[in-house]
């Protein structure tokens, strides 16, 4: 019962609903089928599958709201949790920013699903793992990675006659790769659409040179450098710096997107005219769910275009404040870059760092989205156009809004995941001027 068919939903979903005695009531399911194969020291850990459906079923009575879950559904359990949601909204306080259901929407679907990943296996995954770990002990090298696949299904109804069903696929690879001293690590991730498009022994092959190459790190004095951030370093900052595109923290002056002396800096030039990231539900290859968690649907939307702020978000009960027309929150980031692979940003750079991964992000100003965090996983120095020798690690301190101003020179977008983050991203590799180096890390 795992994966319910869209008849299958809507039946149990319209039950429910129907059970309610609530002014109104909205249930939701969501079902998904995750695999998983991890692997250590050259050697498989764990495996397994994981099956999971359930129901929330969120009720108000005016401004009082409550929600219940379940995962039992036969028609006494459904009956037990609607009346437990209720009980609850009945003691709940009124909600002063209670928005009620939304009324009946349509719904593009998008791309989200995919056959190949679907049809994952116990053997795939197997020889995923296998060839992950069988070129690393070959070159003295040890492996350790994870593969997370797996396929789900979401479906809502409301009282209000709004109804959205659709279903979904995930895959997602990453390994470490270290010398067997300790010294030397690399690193390489893979998330995509489409598992057919995977070659885990293809891969592998870049976390082992990155291993190999990054033993003997020399000390560089911290300070300002041209780096070469690679889309996984990039993810890290920039869908840090994303989740404060929010419109009612800028409005009241809690965002580095508020406007000194109110308001926010929609329309204001912010970063290098070249920075232009955009959200797209049907994106080819990194599709999302066209509604958002309230079920408002998304559309395609610019959000920075040509370095100036085009929208930002607005939840249902402050675009209801100021005036503005609610939109579904973005679910994916696409950035527009260049046609260069990292390999020829490196070519193309006198000196500078390259940056595999960025790591352990934090905060330090949300005023200006200043971060702190670390390089890992094969860092670099660059002469002439060639990697001269590996570097040790560094703490940087760095605003991804400065970084964006910056710019050099903007490479091929790739499919990333953001650290933290449940955007799905096309991101490009960046060379940048003068990326702010604080102190060193011996860690690798």
């Amino acid at each position: 019962m795992t994966i319910l068919t869209e008849e299958q939903a809507r039946t149990l979903l319209e039950k429910v609903v129907a059970l309610s005695t609530a002014d109104e009531c909205t249930a939701t399911l969501n079902g998904s089928v995750d695999g998983n194969i991890r692997f250590a020291l050259n050697n498989v850990s764990t495996s397994g599958v994981v099956d999971d459906v359930s129901l929330d079923v969120q009720v108000a009575f005016g401004r009082r709201v409550g929600t219940a879950s379940i995962n039992e559904f036969d028609d006494a359990s459904l009956e037990r949790v609607v009346r437990r949601a209720e009980d609850l909204a009945r003691l709940a306080p009124e909600n002063p920013e209670f928005m009620p259901a939304i009324g009946k929407q349509t719904y593009r679907p998008s791309a989200t699903f995919s056959e190949s990943t679907a049809a994952i296996d116990p053997e795939f995954r197997a020889k995923v793992a296998a060839d992950s770990i069988l070129p690393c002990r070959r070159e003295n090298l040890v492996a350790a990675g994870f593969l997370l696949d797996g396929q789900s299904f979401t479906a809502f109804a409301n009282s209000n006659g709004n109804f959205g069903y659709q279903r979904g696929t995930n895959f997602n690879y990453t390994c470490t790769v270290r010398t067997a001293d300790g010294r030397g690590s690399g690193w390489v991730g893979r998330s995509l659409k489409d598992a057919s498009d995977f070659d885990a022994g293809r891969d592998i092959q870049v976390a082992m040179r990155k291993a190999s190459e990054s033993v003997e790190a020399k000390a560089l004095e911290p300070g300002k450098y041209t780096v070469i951030l690679e889309p996984a370093a990039v993810a890290g900052l920039v869908s840090f710096m994303m989740r404060y595109f929010d419109a009612r923290s800028a409005d009241e002056g809690r965002s580095f997107l508020s406007k000194r002396g109110g308001g926010n800096k929609l329309g204001e030039q912010v970063y290098d005219p070249r920075v232009n990231i955009h959200a797209d539900p049907w994106h080819p290859e990194a599709p999302v769910l066209p509604w958002d968690q309230d079920g408002l649907p998304r559309e395609r939307m610019a959000l920075i275009e040509d370095g100036k702020i085009a929208a930002l978000n607005y939840s249902r009960y402050w675009a209801e404040q100021q005036g503005q027309r609610a939109v579904g929150r973005p679910g994916n980031l696409i950035m527009a870059g260049g046609d260069k692979s990292t390999a020829e940003l490196v070519a193309g750079t006198e000196r500078g760092i390259l940056v595999t991964r960025t790591w352990y992000i934090r905060m330090v100003d949300p005023q200006t989205v200043l971060l702190t965090g670390l390089t890992r996983d094969g860092t670099f120095y660059i002469e002439n156009g060639r990697i001269a020798h590996p570097v040790k690690n560094f703490r940087f301190n760095e605003s991804p809004v400065i970084m964006l101003n910056n710019i050099d020179e903007l490479g091929r977008p790739v499919r990333v995941a953001g650290d933290e983050s449940s955007f799905v991203m096309m991101l490009p590799p960046m060379r940048l001027r003068d990326f702010t180096f604080t102190s060193l890390s011996d860690a690798v």
